[in-house]
This record gives C-alpha cells, structure tokens and sequence, in this order.
C-alpha cells in the first residue's frame, strides 16, 4: 500500500449474482476506473448460514424475491475453487490486484492456499472468536472493517488478533455503517478518527452511501483505505446493486479521492514552484509618492507602497521612515535600502 495517497478497493462483492463473465467484467471496470484493488467475496453458504435464516432487512428491501431464504440467496453466489483461480488470473492480466473477503475458516484456508496477501474481515466477523483467531495466525497484513461495532468491541477484536500473532503495524481498522444504502446521518464519519486516536491504528473507510462525496471526505481526513461497492448496472437482481454505484460513478470517485490526496500535500507552508513565479508580481515595494531629492527625509507623505515587489519590501517601513535620501528618486521609482 502508498502511505502517500489512499489505497482504493473497489468491491465487486456478490454483484457478479454468480457469472464469472460478469465478475471479469468487473475486473475490467475496476481496473480502467484506477482502483488498486477488486474485491469479491469468499464463503460457503453451508458454512455461512442456517437453512432457516432470514434475510437482512436492507436484503429483503432491495430483494426481487421476498421469500427467497438467505442460505438460497447466497448459495447461488458461491465463488468456487477455479473460480478464484480465474478470477486472480484475469486480475493479473489486467493488471489490478485481486482481493476477497472470507466470511468462514474454510474459506480463509481457499484464500490462503491461493496466497493472498492481505485479509479483509468482514464487520460480521468481528465477535467471531475462532475467526479472529484463525486469520491473525497466518501473520498477514489485515483490514478490518467496524460496523455495528461498540469501540470495546474493536478492542477485544483487535487483541484477539494480537495475540494469535499479528503485528497492529500491520493492520487496517475500516469504520462503515452496514446499513445498505447508509443515510448520511448514519455515517458518523468522525468516528473514524475515534478508531484511529483511541486505538492507535491507521484507519480507512468502507462506504455505502449512495454518492461519492463521503468516501471523498473521507481520503480527506486521512483515511488510508477507502472501500466501495460497484455494479455494473444498478437495476440488475440481486442484494447489492441498488446500494452500489455504477461504473462512470467508480471512475468519479477514484479520480476526486486522487484529487483530494494530491492536494492535501506536504503540510509544510512554504511557496509551491508555481507560486514563486507570482511573488514579484502580486506582491508589493517601497516607491517614492513623489519626487524625492537628496538629503531629504522618509515619510509617509513622500512614500507608497505599490506592485511589483522588486524593490524593498514594504516591512522595512518602519526602518525607513525617518531616515535620510541618499540620492533623488523620480515618482513610482523603488526606494533602496538606506
């Protein structure tokens, strides 16, 4: 990752419904709007969830089948072995770096056979001891995202995490809020620099806002990754597209975050190049008011300050005032240091 600018992850998530030809698609997408990563997701619904469980409320809002179980719902959205194979290949080609989320341990050991090198954890993940446990061992850097998390919550994630080996250098800590779409009210962006001053980590951002604008203040409060959701049409079925942005919205995200990170800059205040090149121009000289002959004395009836700035500088006012001309100046003409 850049410590520089803010590492994008543009999360295809389950919006491929279950087509690696939509899921390379997406790839592509991905990739030409500049993300760094595409990200999908990894489980085994079996291992996942109940036959019996029920949908998310925002799965039941953006659903085209109320009545679809959610064990049937994610089912059909299995990534399988060749699958991630084929996906992590065309990543490679071109030329974006492939992540997914592990939502079980038999999902975490397909990843990990396939070498990923950074784990996400999904926020529903953060109370699962075993799956703390198990994805801290394997010493990898982590992202781990916070919704519907208390901070104590975090805490206790992020020692079980700790202490199964990893380092907290290597680790991401995302706010989000997991409502689809999140409200602006909801998202609590300051809750962010909660995480990162009372834990001591570096912090991003995982969005589900309907805009762009909130990801975008986020890369401008410092967020070290930002995540988002996107579709490759937002009126196709399934439970993610409504609350993702589509492609042309992707590109405008990454390109303003991109903006905003160049234009935070060094911190230093100090002239750019640019700004040198105005410095005679815009700013301002000592100039005789009027005609001003030797031996006479400096006041503020014979002197203004007036552009361009290539004689004294109108700070060495006070200095001069006072003091006697060492030659006759014209009207307009620059005052020399006496």
């Amino acid at each position: 990752m850049n410590p520089n600018r803010p590492t994008i992850i543009a999360e295809a998530g389950v919006n491929h419904n279950g087509s690696i030809k939509i899921a390379k698609k997406m790839i592509d997408i991905a990739a030409k709007a500049g993300a760094d990563y595409v990200k999908f997701q990894t489980f085994k619904a079996n291992l996942l969830v109940t036959k019996n469980a029920l949908k998310a409320n925002y799965q039941k809002r953006l659903s085209d089948n109320k009545n679809e179980s959610q064990f049937n719902m994610l089912h059909k959205l299995e990534l399988s072995y060749q699958d991630h194979v084929n996906l992590i290949k065309h990543s490679k080609k071109r030329r974006i770096k492939f992540l997914s989320t592990p939502f079980d341990n038999e999902s975490v050991e397909l990843l990990s056979k396939l070498r990923m090198k950074i784990f996400k954890i999904p926020s529903g993940e953060i109370t699962n001891l075993p799956y703390l446990r198990k994805i801290g061992s394997l010493g990898k850097p982590i992202i781990l995202s916070t919704g519907m998390s208390e901070l104590d919550e975090v805490k206790n994630a992020l020692n079980i995490i700790l202490k199964a080996g990893s380092r907290l250098g290597d680790i991401i800590v995302m706010h989000c809020n997991t409502d689809y779409p999140t409200r602006m009210q909801d998202v609590n962006l300051k809750a962010m620099l909660t995480l990162r001053d009372q834990l001591g980590v570096s912090v991003g951002y995982s969005d589900h806002t309907l805009g762009i604008e909130v990801p975008i203040a986020a890369a401008a409060m410092g967020a070290k990754v930002i995540e988002k959701h996107f579709t490759l049409d937002r009126s196709m079925k399934g439970p993610d597209h409504a609350a993702s942005i589509d492609p042309v919205g992707l590109k405008n995200m990454i390109g303003s975050i991109r903006n905003v990170s160049m234009a935070l800059g060094s911190g230093i205040k100090a002239p750019t190049k640019s700004e040198l090149e105005n410095i005679t121009t815009v700013r301002k000289s000592i100039l005789a008011k009027v005609e001003i002959k030797k031996g006479q004395i400096f006041s503020e009836k014979n002197l203004t300050v007036k552009r361009p700035a290539d004689g004294l500088s109108p700070m060495e006012w006070d200095n001069l005032i006072g003091k006697i001309s060492n030659r006759t100046y014209k009207v307009d003409e620059p005052i020399d240091k006496q």
